[in-house]
């Protein structure tokens, strides 16, 4: 990625923000996919009470640089997770940099569970088949994939993997028809815990705002003291961000992301004045 503007570093970070990308902060559309108004918000914010923010996104980081230009950011995150799973940090001149030692960690324990798992794997594999239309995927660094015909489809399909009882740490991470298996301990949740540490924060400090299925790690107390979802959610993150007493947005997309920013802040985040 060619190096972007960084902004100006935070006199003190005081809090993490980490927002999902396609559906909730970007949206195709929209011109331009990401308003400016976002942009604007941070650089208020960065000054007043320390912000810093990421993208937590499904995408591989070429495809969230395709997102990235195509929205015109005027300056890089300050950390952005990929494949729900690998840290980027950006450095003095904005180009984002892997986070080598939890990249490495994620991908250790991630081959070494589905080695144990290849039975389950070539189980679930023969019975959607069988039974679906969806597509098998398997591509270099991922254990496996799968893309559905329809969201029904793909409802089916998380429900009778379920059902299969797979071995012990294996999860999958579904967006609407795609689902990637993974290590159920591995996700946009543990990444944002994993990110806000390296700020010297917990998740009190924390700042969560997605709507999809993968975004339901990260919409939870355990890693976001303040939990938000736009209009346009499904139904699953809906019901727990208000189970838990978080935002739900009135309007969709980033215009949701910016009336849930102002609740939550209106609210005295992080920890008051």
């Amino acid at each position: 990625m060619a190096a972007m503007k960084p902004m100006n570093p935070p006199t003190s970070a005081r809090c993490v923000l980490s927002f999902d990308f396609d559906g909730t902060l970007h949206h195709p559309g929209d011109d331009p996919p990401v308003p400016a108004g976002f942009f604007e918000w941070l650089v208020r914010w960065r000054e007043d009470r320390g912000v810093i923010w990421g993208i937590n996104t499904g995408r591989s980081l070429p495809q969230l640089i395709d997102g990235i230009i195509e929205s015109a950011f005027p300056f890089s995150p300050d950390w952005v997770v990929t494949r729900e799973r690998d840290i980027h940090l950006a450095n003095e001149f904005g180009r984002l940099i892997p986070h080598a030692a939890w990249n490495k960690r994620c991908d250790k324990e991630t081959n070494r569970l589905f080695r144990r798992a290849r039975g389950f794997l070539r189980a679930a594999k023969q019975e959607i088949r069988e039974r679906t239309g969806a597509e098998w995927i398997e591509i270099p660094d991922e254990p496996a994939g799968l893309i559905a015909r329809t969201d029904e489809e793909m409802d089916w399909i998380a429900t009778r993997l379920t059902e299969m009882q797979p071995p012990k740490d294996v999860g999958w991470q579904r967006n609407s028809i795609y689902l990637r298996f993974g290590h159920a301990g591995i996700h946009k949740g543990s990444a944002l815990g994993e990110a806000a540490a390296l700020y010297h924060l917990d998740a009190s400090a924390c700042f969560a705002v997605g709507d999809g299925h993968n975004d339901l790690e990260m919409l939870d107390p355990r890693h976001a003291g303040f939990i938000a979802c736009p209009a346009n959610a499904v139904e699953e993150v809906r019901t727990k961000v208000g189970a838990y007493g978080g935002y739900i947005a009135g309007a969709p997309h980033a215009a949701g992301v910016l009336e849930a920013l102002t609740a939550c802040f209106d609210a005295g985040f992080p920890g008051g004045d």
